[in-house]
C-alpha cells in the first residue's frame, strides 16, 4: 500500500447496485474498529458539498467507488478495495487488490465490473 491510511476511511459506494451493497455489508460487519464510514453517493439527499473545490463529481463516484481518508487523501476503484479490506484486517485480499503483478489486470476487471454492475447480479 503507497500511502499509509488515516482512519476513519470514508468511501463512496453506489448503494442502487446489489453487488456493492453486499460488498460493503460484508466489510461493514468486519469493521470492529469503525475504521469505515459508508456513504451512499446514489442517495437523492447525497450531500455534494463534500466534493466542493474538488475536481470529482457526483458523477465520478457513480462510476467508480472513492474513498477519503482522515488526511483528506483521495483514492477510487481498486485502491479503495485495497485500503478498506485492510482496515478490516482482511490483509490477504488486500494484498491482492495491492499487487502490482495483479494491478494492470485487476484495474481493467474492476472497470468492467464497475460498468456493467446492475446487468451482474441478475
Amino acid at each position: 500500500m503507497a500511502a499509509t491510511v488515516r482512519y476513519p476511511l470514508t468511501i463512496f459506494y453506489d448503494a442502487s447496485c446489489p453487488m456493492c451493497v453486499a460488498h460493503m455489508g460484508r466489510l461493514e460487519r468486519r469493521d470492529a474498529q469503525g475504521r469505515l464510514v459508508l456513504v451512499d453517493c446514489s442517495a437523492a439527499d447525497f450531500d455534494e458539498t463534500v466534493l466542493a473545490g474538488l475536481p470529482i463529481r457526483r458523477e465520478d463516484l457513480m462510476t467508480a467507488i472513492h474513498a477519503r481518508d482522515a488526511h483528506g487523501r483521495w483514492f477510487s476503484g481498486i485502491e479503495v478495495l485495497e485500503r478498506a479490506h485492510a482496515a478490516v484486517g482482511r490483509d490477504a485480499v488486500a494484498g491482492i487488490w495491492g499487487s502490482r503483478m495483479l494491478r494492470p489486470m485487476l484495474r481493467r476487471l474492476y472497470a468492467g465490473v464497475a460498468r456493467h454492475r446492475h446487468a451482474l447480479p441478475r
